[in-house]
């Protein structure tokens, strides 16, 4: 499965834990895969941090309209009823919990639930961004991200060993591998993908799996 099969499926399981009337923010890069995979006669209003609620999926090549980007400057467009507004009262949405999902990019994901997504050191950063506030005033943070790295290692640890972007925050984690729910007593795996195994899942993730009383599989 090459990435861009990996982030279509990651995308459309990620939509289905979206409700109709839902206020979202998508991340930069594979969250924003979601958006084009909500279904019919549902709508989720997509906030984006650079002030626009009512962000639609992707656009197709060629029809981009160089006026609305999200906050990571990727193409978007706008569903019916779209509105804007400046920073301030964005992240007064954000930090007002106002929203009932964030779906957020990954390095590390633990078994607490402590999320790792904005620094490597040694490698220059732009900064934290909002992800630090998403993750504080949000009722719901999905994980959205491939389960290894490029060089295989499993990206669902038993302790972080990245800078910390928050500790405790992350409900869940949607990978091309595998749904697992964060709780107190640990990492549950939900699901795994039609094209991989139970075993494959917890082979290839470095944390404890407390196994589901039945695991489905989603495509």
């Amino acid at each position: 499965m090459d990435r861009k099969e990996k982030r279509k499926l990651i995308g459309k399981r990620v939509a289905q834990e979206m409700k109709d009337g839902d206020f979202v923010n998508l991340g930069i890069g594979m969250p924003t895969e979601s958006a084009n995979h909500i279904p019919e006669g549902v709508t989720v209003y997509f906030q984006s941090e650079n002030g626009i609620m009512g962000v639609g999926a992707t656009p197709e090549k060629g029809q981009e309209d160089q006026n609305l980007i999200n906050a990571g400057g990727g193409f978007i467009t706008e569903i019916q009823g779209a509105s804007y507004f400046d920073s301030c009262l964005s992240f007064a949405i954000i930090r007002g919990g106002h929203l009932d999902m964030t779906v957020l990019g990954a390095l590390q994901v633990d078994e607490e639930g402590n999320l790792a997504n904005w620094m490597i050191p040694g490698k220059l950063v732009p900064g934290m961004g909002g992800a630090m506030d998403l993750v504080s005033g949000t009722k719901k943070v999905v994980i959205s991200m491939e389960h290894c790295d490029k060089k295989g290692n499993s990206k669902i640890l038993k302790k972080c060993n990245l800078p910390l972007t928050a500790q405790k925050v992350v409900n869940l984690i949607v990978t091309d591998m595998a749904v697992i729910e964060v709780t107190a007593e640990g990492l549950v795996l939900k699901e795994v993908a039609e094209w991989t195994s139970v075993e494959d899942v917890v082979k290839a993730t470095d944390a404890n799996l407390i196994l589901s009383n039945k695991i489905k599989v989603f495509k």
